[in-house]
């Protein structure tokens, strides 16, 4: 593991009057799978939409490599290298997995879209990764545990520094619990840190470096 990439300090959060954070403190090291557990309601959510931009905190500071920040947004975030994979896969079936790849972002040759490049680019980052996905296919053809791997790639070709994993294997087949850890171990190999939220005890033992365990909006 190597340089402290992220550290929350006394983070505090309120909504209408309930304190959801209760000085909550988080570090993350450049490759290091920090694994945050805690049960429904813990604030293991909210510290991350803190951390996104998505929330603003009430209080404390937070640290990215270094330097303190009060990210106003997701878009902010992810400019900085923070991508988050959500449990519930935010994708258009409809589109190949290459256009999922670069929706909104998509490289252009004139005033069209260069659909050879993007085709190549989203093969590169499979490459890089360790998956082997047509780009041409549509991402409706792909079983969950491969939508999965499209979305940790989209991750990836954003120049992720910081990448949040929640509940990841909970609709994946053991053969594709195996292909992510392999993806984790890979992409910890490349120094990303990883924040990984699960309930699974096995899981956890076998893939976190570290655990923090949240309970009532505190760090336990």
């Amino acid at each position: 593991m190597g340089e402290t990439i992220l550290k929350m300090q006394g983070i505090q959060k309120y909504f209408s009057g309930v304190h959801a954070l209760k000085g909550v403190d988080f570090e993350l090291k450049a490759g290091e799978v920090h694994a945050l557990m805690g049960e429904n309601g813990a604030g293991k959510s909210t510290l991350i939409k803190v951390l996104c931009g998505i929330h603003k905190r009430d209080g404390g500071t937070v640290e990215y490599f270094g330097e303190e920040v009060n990210f106003a947004n997701i878009a902010d975030s992810q400019a900085a290298g923070i991508s988050v994979v959500h449990q519930e896969l935010n994708m258009m079936n409809h589109l190949t997995v290459a256009q999922n790849m670069f929706i909104g972002r998509e490289p252009k040759k004139g005033m069209l879209i260069d659909d050879a490049r993007m085709i190549r680019e989203a093969k590169a980052m499979f490459d890089k990764i360790g998956v082997k996905i047509d780009p041409t296919i549509k991402l409706g053809d792909l079983t969950v545990g491969k939508q999965q791997m499209v979305e940790i790639a989209k991750a990836v070709s954003r120049d992720c520094k910081l990448l949040i994993l929640d509940e990841p294997t909970a609709a994946l087949t053991q053969p594709e619990v195996e292909e992510l850890f392999k993806i984790m171990n890979d992409l910890k190999a490349k120094d990303i840190g990883m924040i990984y939220i699960s309930h699974r005890m096995d899981e956890i033992n076998r893939i976190s470096d570290r655990v923090t365990v949240m309970r009532d909006g505190e760090y336990v």
